[in-house]
């Protein structure tokens, strides 16, 4: 008994601290938040070669080195539906030799610059990033032109990048939170090609080498490509080394992309377990439809979505891991493809905790969609989103990166300062209309990884179908 008194004195004594801490006051004599910048467009040099390869450049006076990325549209969602991950495994092999080099030299000449070369597939593309030192990079122009014109994947190199992926695969799917995510996928877009997350064992085994020099002329062609450049460079004497770098880049004859046609994104208000026996944890995954890149309403979501769960003083974070101590980092993100935007929440809770944090999950959705937030709460958000974006885009990377992915997604460099002015003016009333158009928690469907015995359990009370991802 007295153990017993002991214990809920502890537990009323955490929750006094907790309620303490949430309502501790900031210093009074802390000075004001300065003013709010918004990012500037960055100035870009655009143009076209004959080939039809489209060029931006941006030069960057101040660190000496040069980030370049040569985007490619063509990714998952263009991979035959019999090779599903086929982009993934071509990223993989794509580096690894051409006609007049091997993998070994491409590696040592790119070194020889200060960098080195790497290729990744997305949903929408194929990219190939390189970042040298800046009084090289004329030098590694005809390297990457060499990729981009005539990669080889000679057999045993591809015997190697089929290894790799598959080893990849693997320690992937030993991963609760991928298997959440590649579920989750399949639950919103069923049959759409965006339903595909990575390769599975028997694409990667029966691709052959003559399966990926088929593709690869299929993707990369210069008129579905744009090379990007951000860093020290003089923009005249770069374009002169452009076009001649890539100038001998000619079209193949095979039949260009067909554009990845727009997604009916489903969600049942189902749970869709996937097992993993011997699991102490349970990773929950809800998501629900969002927007596209380009709407209206989308700087209103990502602000609205920050104050849900996307940042870390957020009102799920606040709720189910200060609060109740659920859940060590649950996170919310927005995320979006060319042709399809969605939402997704994700937290690796205990066992024992599965039905309780669902539940407070979804309180925070529905709070989200009827409760307009506070002015705290606006300030916070905008703050936060316009800040970590210009963190992630003060690096020629970062920067050379995010124009790529807005021309993938069909937009201009001008998107950047547009964006950042929209999170900037984003008003209660816009961000209460998203919430209210997005958040209700009976337009999500939930993903739940772990022992089925528990997860049935925990979560069979909510009267919601459980059933196995389709």
């Amino acid at each position: 008994m007295k153990t017993a008194r002991v214990l809920l004195s502890s537990l009323f004594l955490v929750a006094a601290v907790a309620q303490a801490q949430k309502e501790h006051a900031l210093p009074k004599d802390l000075p004001p938040y300065g003013p709010l910048a918004s990012m500037p467009a960055p100035a870009t040099k655009s143009f076209q070669l004959d080939n039809g390869l489209t060029v931006w450049l941006v030069p960057r006076s101040g660190f000496p080195k040069v980030a370049a990325v040569l985007a490619v549209r063509g990714g998952l969602a263009a991979d035959p539906k019999d090779r599903p991950g086929l982009a993934e495994l071509l990223a993989n092999a794509l580096t690894q030799g051409t006609k007049t080099r091997s993998a070994r030299q491409i590696a040592e000449q790119l070194q020889a610059a200060g960098g080195d070369l790497n290729a990744t597939a997305s949903q929408d593309a194929i990219s190939v990033s390189t970042n040298v030192l800046a009084d090289k990079f004329t030098q590694a122009l005809p390297l990457l032109a060499d990729v981009a014109a005539s990669a080889s994947f000679p057999d045993a190199e591809v015997a190697i990048a089929k290894r790799n992926v598959s080893n990849s695969l693997r320690g992937r799917e030993a991963e609760p939170g991928f298997l959440a995510g590649r579920a989750m996928a399949k639950v919103l877009f069923g049959d759409h090609p965006y339903s595909v997350t990575a390769p599975t064992q028997p694409s990667i085994d029966s691709t052959t080498s003559d399966d990926l020099r088929r593709e690869f002329a299929r993707r990369f062609q210069p008129k579905q490509a744009l090379l990007v450049a951000v860093g020290s460079f003089d923009a005249a004497k770069a374009e002169a080394a452009i076009r001649q770098a890539f100038q001998g880049w000619n079209p193949s004859q095979a039949a260009a992309l067909p554009e990845t046609p727009k997604p009916t994104i489903a969600t049942p208000r189902a749970v869709f377990l996937v097992p993993r026996a011997g699991s102490v944890q349970t990773t929950l995954r809800l998501g629900a439809a969002g927007p596209l890149r380009q709407d209206p309403d989308y700087e209103a979501a990502q602000v609205a979505n920050t104050i849900y769960g996307g940042m870390f003083g957020s009102r799920l974070v606040l709720n189910i891991r200060e609060d109740k101590g659920y859940t060590y980092s649950p996170r919310a993100r927005l995320t979006t493809y060319r042709e399809a935007g969605f939402f997704f929440t994700q937290a690796d809770v205990r066992n024992a905790v599965t039905g309780a944090t669902v539940n407070e999950i979804d309180y925070e959705l529905n709070r989200m969609s009827t409760t307009s937030p506070t002015d705290t709460e606006m300030t916070q958000a905008r703050r936060y989103l316009v800040g970590i974006e210009a963190i992630r885009l003060q690096s020629a990377a970062g920067l050379a990166g995010e124009l790529a992915a807005l021309w993938v997604d069909g937009l201009s460099p001008e998107e950047i300062a547009r964006h950042s002015e929209k999170i900037e003016k984003s008003t209660v009333t816009d961000v209460t209309s998203a919430a209210r158009k997005y958040f209700p928690a009976a337009r999500s469907t939930l993903v739940a990884v772990g022992e089925e015995k528990m997860v049935r359990q925990e979560l069979e009370p909510f009267g919601v179908e459980i059933k196995p991802v389709p």
